[in-house]
């Protein structure tokens, strides 16, 4: 079945480089090259600041080149090989390097605040560092719809006034003003379809991709929004930022924890050595993998519950699991994965689990009028 090959794939080698990754940093740091490096910067700089970006910079293009034949495959090859992608491999370079760029000019301020915090606070860098973060993801929040999405599609008022006044309808319900609902070219890239809700405050946004548009009935689409609006009224971005919050200054305490204590382990005396840091990614990595499951038992919940208001603010619940299975189809999502694959790496439970929750939930629901105010049709289930 070509969707759980390509699945099985995909996840092959994105395991295979997370192992690769951890690997080449190791013997980076055990062979001596970090210090090297290091010390062959400080003969070229005397700002220890340009010696940390440089040495960000060479390691990053190392790693660029390393995994370019990966990337390539897995990112090129393989979405053509299955028929996914609209890109040809210039194009494809070509959106890499746009995000490469955008990624410099948001990231290396990031690195600087980072470095700062770790000459200026020592063994307590992470608190404030942690602060930056937080304060950065919520002004990325409000600019990337509006500044940082338009580099890489064109994005326009949708014009179909039928489906927008449905949309307003159920932002409305779930107690959401939203100006205007937006398309987006995604069909430059990929022939896979998606929606989303995006921004905060007056950069909310309701983004339809053009291949949903194409492919869609209105009510199919107004279920996926519908879905959408279902995880602010039930307050999953609140609990998110919380638990993101939380979760970050964990995380980095864990790191700096665990990277003062490994330093002698490497034969360095110093938190502030630029050739020790490679061991914050390393300590990053094992914690990430800890994390990542109950990141996603918890992602998976909120699923659900979105599934649940899409069904009860839509009373669409056909069209609704038509549209699932339809973007499974079309996304070539694995529609039964083995079950620890699921529990530890997807976000999203598996169209076959979503289904039932939804047949499920469905069969529970009482038969009074819904808030739309139309009685609820439990012949459908």
């Amino acid at each position: 079945m070509d969707s759980k090959k390509y699945n099985n794939i995909k996840l092959a080698f994105s395991i295979s480089k997370g192992i690769a990754s951890f690997i080449l940093i190791l013997l980076f740091v055990l062979s001596g090259l970090s210090s090297e490096l290091q010390y062959f910067l400080a003969g070229i700089f005397s700002s220890t600041y340009l010696q940390f970006i440089f040495f960000v910079g060479i390691t990053g293009v190392a790693a660029g080149i390393i995994f370019f034949p990966v990337n390539y495959y897995t990112e090129f090859y393989l979405e053509h090989k299955y028929n996914l992608s609209n890109q040809t491999f210039f194009k494809w370079i070509w959106e890499d390097v746009k995000s490469l760029l955008v990624s410099l000019i948001i990231g290396v301020p990031i690195l600087l605040l980072f470095f700062y915090s770790l000459n200026r606070f020592q063994q307590l860098w992470w608190l404030p560092f942690a602060v930056i973060l937080f304060v950065i993801s919520v002004l990325l929040a409000r600019i990337v719809p509006i500044f940082i999405l338009p580099l890489f599609y064109k994005i326009t008022p949708l014009e179909n006034e039928d489906l927008k006044s449905r949309i307003q309808k159920l932002a409305i319900e779930a107690g959401i003003k939203v100006e205007n609902v937006f398309k987006f070219n995604m069909s430059k890239n990929t022939k896979k379809a998606n929606a989303a809700f995006t921004g905060i405050g007056k950069s909310k946004r309701i983004l339809l991709g053009d291949t949903l548009l194409d492919n869609y009935s209105a009510d199919e689409i107004e279920t996926v929004i519908a879905h959408e609006l279902g995880h602010y009224k039930r307050k999953h971005i609140i609990k998110n930022i919380f638990i993101g919050t939380a979760s970050s200054f964990l995380m980095l305490y864990l790191i700096a924890v665990l990277y003062n204590l490994s330093l002698s382990w490497f034969g360095f005396n110093s938190i502030v050595q630029i050739a020790a840091l490679p061991l914050l990614s390393l300590w990053a990595m094992i914690i990430g993998l800890v994390l990542s499951p109950l990141s996603n038992i918890l992602s998976r919940k909120f699923e659900y519950e979105a599934d649940e208001y899409a069904i009860s603010s839509t009373n669409k619940k056909s069209a609704f699991i038509s549209t699932l299975e339809k973007l499974t189809d079309q996304n070539l999502g694995d529609k039964d994965p083995h079950p620890f694959v699921e529990w530890f790496f997807y976000s999203h439970p598996s169209i076959k689990k979503r289904v039932e929750a939804i047949n499920k939930f469905s069969n529970q629901m009482p038969a009074e009028t819904h808030p739309a105010g139309e009685k609820l049709n439990l012949e459908e289930s």
